[in-house]
């Protein structure tokens, strides 16, 4: 069994309080860190250290995040592909634009809406942890995300 920590859109400058405390509490034991975009700075990652981190770059992204992270990444977990991607555009259609990016996977990893997503729908499991900053789309609210992987891919909302 692998314990994934899911993370999107934390609009940070840096490391700060409540992510340190989040990482302690949600991801002590987690065997990977996914970051689905919107860091905004790369010091922000130090609040995983010594955790493996996979980021991808989002939209409001410093131009030195943008050059660092790639815009997409396919991970492998078990017998499961893995995509992660931040997206773009407006919340509606969201899905159906990111699953675009990517052929053969059984789990899509996103961000941007600030809305949390935990479906599945045509054999790929959508997952947005929504936003550690919150904001108007998550109604103010912080939310974070678990995925297991076992025999199947499932998945944990967090508020915060």
């Amino acid at each position: 069994m692998m314990k994934i920590g899911v993370i999107s859109d934390t609009h940070l400058k840096g490391a700060n309080h409540i992510l340190e405390k989040i990482v302690e509490k949600y991801f002590k034991d987690a065997d990977l860190i996914l970051h689905a975009g919107d860091l905004t700075a790369m010091k922000v990652l130090d609040a995983f250290d010594g955790k493996e981190v996979i980021a991808v770059a989002g939209n409001s992204d410093t131009s030195d995040v943008k050059q660092r992270l790639p815009e997409r990444e396919i991970i492998t977990a078990g017998n499961f592909r893995i995509g992660l991607i931040h997206g773009w555009g407006l919340p509606m259609g969201l899905e159906k634009r990111v699953t675009f990016s990517f052929d053969r996977i059984h789990c899509l990893v996103f961000g941007h809406s600030h809305r949390a997503v935990n479906h599945r729908r045509n054999g790929i499991h959508y997952f947005n942890p929504g936003s550690f900053s919150g904001g108007i789309y998550s109604l103010w609210r912080r939310s974070i995300g678990l995925l297991t992987i076992d025999r199947d891919i499932y998945g944990e909302i967090i508020r915060i």
